[in-house]
């Protein structure tokens, strides 16, 4: 598969080659909607908070997110690159589908 750049090939295999590509993906849109930690994320996606604790350490390590603050009331948020550039979350999205 031929990807645009480094970006699109990243969100491809967090969201679409890797199991956990669905819980990823609701996470995304729940941090873009509204950003915080991971016990109001777990609860508003109805999800087990070791299980959000998981998926947002993937999305960290991987550059889509990034956090403010430390410790348990650390609040998450899209990195720049991918707040500016939402369309690219969605498009992948609506892909997997």
């Amino acid at each position: 598969m031929n990807f645009p750049d480094e970006y699109h090939r990243i969100l491809w295999w967090l969201l679409v080659a890797t199991r956990g590509g669905n819980t990823r993906a609701r996470i995304i849109e729940r941090i873009h909607s509204q950003p915080g930690n991971i016990n109001q994320i777990s609860l508003d996606l109805r999800t087990n908070y070791r299980t959000v604790e998981h998926h947002i350490k993937v999305l960290l390590d991987n550059g889509i997110i990034r956090k403010e603050g430390q410790g348990y009331g650390c609040i998450y948020f899209l990195s720049d690159y991918y707040q500016k550039n939402y369309d690219v979350i969605i498009q992948t999205i609506s892909d997997r589908k």
